[in-house]
């Protein structure tokens, strides 16, 4: 059984007051009110407007997800609980267009309130949760389009252009308030404050910054029975007896294997297994490390959606908020299948799930390659995400208390202990 998730807003990457996130996107539509005519829609974004309307369906779709959000409280309030204006909220298809056009030059710049760093999730707020939403967000041609326009923001993201966030300035990601909720960041990341932006050459490559050498040691390196966090963390669910099949679209409920590995090679190991999950945050690591040794089996990309939610989510005011486990049967992920060195453990996965606008999950490892606890497996690229460690139900795994929901786990830490029952009683060996 699934212990009870965390109510969380996706590690930080949207404001945890929904008010904050509604003046965001107020503030957006009045700077498109401001220009003296509309920007000329880069090729993609033209793309996606001659798709949308070039196709009766999925106009209709289009159309409907923003008439089926709801014209009553808390939807028809501005933050103030005033009537709200024309501009605070996104009310069809063409403004929304113009949006994502708009953002597409833009890197995600600190707030100390509002960090908005999923700004295309932030503009599809409500329409996301409506039936027609959830409709046209689970097409595939709807996400082949959203992933070529993702693709283009994540060209913007690598570039030097993206750097001008990357400052000292009150919204630069090296202001006194920013390295403050940074935390660590000066002892802990791989930075020189010398060198023009920290020495990062774009956004992407501030986003995934390395730690310094021995900031995050192994501490049981010998040790094959200690399974580590793959990821710093939050610790989301630990489930047991994971089916093959399950409603993976109810919330807060069931992982459906079949649907996330989609791969029948290896899905039958993992049947009545054990599942770990835990998200990232903004603020934070987004790489990815071996949680045992071993030898990667087999590597997997799997294309998906990136704006679904689950439909029993509704009007989630932080989508994907409610939807993380329904996201790893349907969003883009990637699996690496492990062969530990432990024979307990035997054969176990690694998934990284991208959540909206993470459209990059590199997987830097191969087939055949020896990995010990520590060695990088790949990295998340542009945006936040959630990860999970997936064990066979011959692996016996003793959880430590850093894997209660809602802990914070920091890389390489040891989350759980491999145990075998004695022979003769029954009882268990912990290692």
């Amino acid at each position: 059984m699934a212990t009870q998730p965390v109510q969380h807003r996706v590690g930080g990457w949207l404001p945890q007051d929904q008010s904050v996130l509604e003046r965001w996107v107020a503030k957006k539509l009045k700077q498109l009110d401001g220009q003296e005519k509309p920007a000329p829609f880069v090729q993609v974004i033209q793309d996606f407007q001659a798709f949308i309307e070039g196709d009766a369906t999925v106009l209709g779709l289009f159309r409907k997800m923003f008439i089926q959000v709801p014209n009553k409280p808390p939807y028809d309030k501005d933050p103030t609980q005033q009537p709200q204006p024309a501009y605070i909220q996104v009310r069809d298809y063409k403004t929304m267009l113009r949006l994502m056009n708009m953002v597409l030059t833009e890197a995600p710049a600190f707030s100390q309130d509002d960090l908005v760093g999923f700004p295309i999730n932030a503009i599809l707020d409500w329409p996301m949760g409506t039936p027609a939403g959830f409709t046209a967000f689970y097409l595939d041609s709807v996400n082949e389009h959203l992933r070529k326009i993702l693709d283009e923001w994540a060209k913007f993201l690598s570039s030097p252009a993206s750097c001008d966030v990357l400052t000292t300035e009150p919204e630069g990601w090296f202001s006194q308030d920013a390295l403050v909720a940074m935390g660590g960041f000066v002892d802990d990341f791989v930075h020189d404050p010398e060198k023009p932006h920290y020495g990062f050459t774009s956004w992407d490559d501030f986003f995934t910054r390395r730690f310094k050498p021995g900031r995050r040691p192994v501490l049981r390196p010998n040790d094959l029975y200690v399974v580590v966090s793959a990821c710093e963390s939050t610790v989301y669910n630990v489930a047991s007896n994971v089916q093959e099949h399950d409603l993976f679209w109810l919330k807060e409920k069931s992982y459906s294997l079949s649907d996330m590995l989609s791969n029948p090679q290896y899905l039958p190991e993992f049947i009545g297994g054990s599942i770990y999950q835990a998200f990232l945050s903004a603020l934070k690591y987004h790489r990815w490390h071996a949680p045992v040794n071993g030898t990667v089996v087999d590597t997997q990309t799997i294309p998906g959606t990136y704006y679904s939610e689950s439909p029993t989510a509704g009007m989630d005011p932080a989508a994907p908020n409610n939807s993380q486990g329904y996201l790893t049967a349907v969003a883009t992920r990637a699996v690496i299948y492990i062969q530990a060195d432990s024979l307990d453990i035997g054969l176990m996965a690694f998934m990284a799930v991208g959540m909206a606008e993470v459209s990059t999950c590199q997987i830097t490892v191969q087939k055949g390659d020896r990995i010990v606890q520590g060695d990088e497996l790949g990295a998340f690229h542009f945006g936040g995400s959630t990860h999970c460690l997936i064990f066979r139900p011959q692996t016996k795994i003793w959880w430590t208390d850093t894997t209660k929901v809602g802990s914070s786990v920091r890389l390489n830490e040891p989350i759980g202990f491999v145990y075998t029952p004695k022979p003769s009683s029954g009882t268990c060996r912990i290692f």
